[in-house]
């Protein structure tokens, strides 16, 4: 693939128009490996020193540097793979140029972002440089994040981290955390006319679902970021009964807990688990099973941090507006800080497009991104 040296707009096109989408998300995907060996190609002809990991079996990672071996690094990073493409009203993987926007999955999130991470470590790192820019293109992003911790697990580290998320160019410092967790609540199969003997497992759930509300109407009054606001739990999936004639025996509910820094996982299975007392307090057959299906922390990197003053002052000297934000969605950010490296997230494109049945990037937030972070390179690698 021949991409013009630094054309971060023809390197976006390019990486959008090769379909990467997560094969554990969509089995019958094809997943990153053509998206990954592409970006190494392209950025083995721009000069870097390239190395293609495995981040997961068949799925590798792409690790390009540029900048004196062994000197403090600053990681620029973005993720290949792209969620679903069901109920897209525009074709995936044209990457179409209209209205000065590419369309197509991953557009936004983020393969216009991982285009101005490469396009600014190329205009920035100049002979002579005191430190070293490390980009990282990691797989499994949209799901379990095993990219990411490969890389870590690697050995590969950093002194900062910028994630180009779409932050519509904001900087994010912080983003909240999540834990999936089921609920299993078993009832007693009757005939729909003994309601002596049967236990509805579905208006159990109903019962749950009331005293987790009333959890989620204080939370206003509860703990606030300044970023991020209130943490929140929403129920997401509820499967149940059999027929119109039978109580329910069963009935297996999903809930998802957004987590500010600060809150625990355990603090978020206890809710669920308070709630289920106080229901079975009242109910004497109430009969809930909890479990935590999976976790991920979350992230916050104070607005004073060094990392954030340095992309801030740069694009105060590229006379770009400085807004500081909070982000809603979870990033690998919240990874590498959990392994001492402060990671921020700034990006083009809208976060609210990711995973849309309409995805862009705007082609000047892909230039003003690349302008942006190429004086956070230059001056990193100038030792500033």
């Amino acid at each position: 693939m021949a991409i013009p040296r630094g054309d971060a707009i023809a390197l976006a096109r390019a990486l959008i128009q090769i379909d990467s989408r997560n094969p554990t998300l969509v089995p019958d995907s094809p997943g990153e490996g053509d998206c990954a060996r592409a970006l190494a190609s392209v950025l083995n002809d721009w000069g870097f020193a390239v190395e293609v990991m495995e981040g997961a079996p068949g799925r590798p990672n792409v690790v390009a540097r540029l900048g004196p071996k062994d000197t403090p690094a600053l990681m620029l990073n973005g993720h290949l793979d792209v969620v679903g493409v069901e109920g897209m009203t525009h074709d995936p993987f044209a990457a179409e140029v209209r209205d000065d926007r590419i369309y197509g999955r991953g557009s936004a999130d983020m393969k216009g972002g991982l285009a101005a991470i490469c396009a600014a470590a190329l205009a920035g790192v100049k002979s002579g440089a005191k430190r070293q820019i490390l980009v990282a293109a990691v797989v499994d992003e949209e799901y379990e994040s095993l990219g990411m911790r490969a890389l870590l697990a690697s050995g590969v580290r950093a002194d900062a981290a910028i994630i180009t998320e779409p932050t519509r160019l904001a900087i994010c410092p912080a983003h909240r955390g999540f834990a999936w967790l089921d609920v299993s609540l078993r009832g007693r199969a009757a005939h729909g006319s003994r309601y002596d003997i049967g236990v509805d497992a579905i208006t159990h759930a109903g019962l749950l679902l009331a005293e987790l509300d009333k959890v989620e109407q204080t939370r206003d009054s509860g703990p606030l970021h300044p970023l991020l606001g209130r943490g929140s739990l929403h129920a997401s999936k509820i499967h149940g009964g059999v027929g119109m004639s039978t109580y329910p025996e069963q009935c297996d509910l999903a809930i998802e807990r957004r987590m500010l820094p600060g809150e625990s996982i355990e603090k978020a299975l206890r809710e669920i688990t308070d709630a289920c007392e106080q229901v079975k307090a009242r109910r004497a057959d109430f009969d809930a099973r909890v479990t935590l299906r999976t976790a991920q922390l979350p992230s916050d990197v104070s607005p004073d941090a060094p990392i954030v003053r340095r992309l801030r002052g740069a694009l105060e000297r590229e006379n770009m507006p400085v807004r500081i934000e909070g982000l809603s969605a979870w990033t690998d950010a919240a990874l590498l800080n959990e392994a001492g490296i402060p990671a921020i997230c700034f990006g083009p494109g809208d976060i609210g497009l990711a995973h849309a049945a309409e995805e862009f990037v705007p082609l000047v937030e892909i230039d003003l991104a690349t302008r942006a972070l190429t004086r956070v390179v230059r001056e990193w690698c100038e030792g500033n």
